[in-house]
């Protein structure tokens, strides 16, 4: 990334995560990510997870590329700059069209364009991209080569290992030579395939069998790739091992989002060899002013609170957080004193009672 001067859209001053806003090693950072979850990583999400680690990449909800061009939608470019390493992921398949929404995404600071090639919903293929451009490595080529011409923040590809009846011993390393003779240094790979007709996309995160061999036989294929492995990754214990085989960097999905302490929490000593950030308890109390600045700003408390729900996963009382928080904040003038109560009797629920 150039260090030509950017500009920041953000929400608003308020505590900041304990992180080193300097340009980033975006290649380093990729070694742990948290993927683009369609609405599940918005801002509010991204900056909880920034506080409980301060290297991990993360990455936007998909953002269109007509939205943005079409649309004027540049509100959806809006982040909080303490959320630096962020990513944007565009989905579009029209290279004129996305180079220009890269340009809005570079002018915004984002530290990274990702194309969007393994979504596999209805909406999606309706608009030709995400997975079904699988079938068409060439359009996806002729795609980052536009975006990469428009943006000096680096473009990188998001995909599958193949979709239908394609066979991905063959497509894959097809579609990867493709994309890296277009320029694309950086990929993250699903390693399922993707069913464009028949499965619902909750379907295709769990049906699609995995194939992390595959996986692993395109990054010694590829070895000047930076390649990231995402799919069916649970924990630490299992980054650390996918770290291990040669990968260059894992991404999490669904486990960051439902349980994220259990991925993030520890993660910078661990992988990044840097200091730790907050744990979950932590987090929390840090949020709290945040809760403020954005109720002050006519924002709703449960835009907050519900990317927090999983936080305590795993932890007596964690159910009972839970309950507090949802059926909190639908009770009049719900506040960030909902969510302290809330934590405050999480942390009794740690106490043994006296025998």
């Amino acid at each position: 990334m150039s260090g030509k001067k950017k500009t920041l859209l953000t929400s608003g001053t308020v505590r900041k995560p304990e992180t080193n806003l300097s340009t980033p090693d975006v290649c380093n950072n990729a070694k742990l990510s948290v993927a683009p979850m369609m609405d599940w990583t918005d801002r509010h999400c991204r900056y909880f997870h920034r506080l409980m680690s301060g290297q991990a990449l993360l990455y936007t909800e998909m953002v269109t590329s007509p939205a943005l061009v079409r649309g004027n939608a540049v509100h959806l470019l809006a982040y909080n700059p303490e959320e630096h390493p962020v990513a944007l992921q565009l989905g579009g398949s029209d290279p004129v069209e996305l180079a220009k929404a890269a340009k809005l995404g570079d002018a915004a600071g984002y530290d990274e364009i990702n194309l969007n090639v393994g979504c596999p919903s209805d909406r999606v293929q309706s608009g030709t991209f995400g997975a079904v451009l699988m079938k068409n490595p060439d359009l996806v080529s002729e795609c980052v080569k536009a975006m990469q011409d428009a943006v000096s923040a680096e473009v990188t590809v998001k995909c599958r290992i193949g979709v239908d009846e394609q066979d991905p011993d063959v497509i894959l390393p097809e579609f990867l030579e493709k994309i890296s003779a277009a320029g694309v240094t950086r990929v993250t790979i699903h390693a399922r395939k993707a069913w464009l007709k028949g499965l619902s996309p909750k379907e295709n995160r769990d049906i699609p069998p995995l194939d992390y061999p595959l996986v692993f036989k395109m990054k010694e294929a590829f070895p000047h790739l930076h390649m990231s492995l995402n799919g069916g990754v649970q924990t630490q214990d299992d980054i650390a091992d996918l770290l291990a085989t040669g990968m260059d960097g894992v991404m999490v999905g669904r486990a960051a989002y439902h349980a994220p302490a259990s991925i993030l929490v520890g993660a910078d000593s661990r992988f990044f060899n840097t200091p730790d950030a907050l744990d979950a308890q932590g987090a929390v109390r840090a949020m709290l002013p945040y809760m403020e600045d954005h109720l002050s700003k006519g924002g709703r408390l449960n835009q907050i609170t519900r990317h927090m729900l999983g936080v305590f996963t795993g932890k007596p009382g964690a159910r009972g957080w839970r309950r507090a928080l949802s059926e909190g904040v639908s009770v009049k003038g719900a506040g960030p004193e909902l969510v302290e109560r809330a934590l405050d009797e999480f942390v009794a629920a740690q106490t043994p009672p006296a025998s």
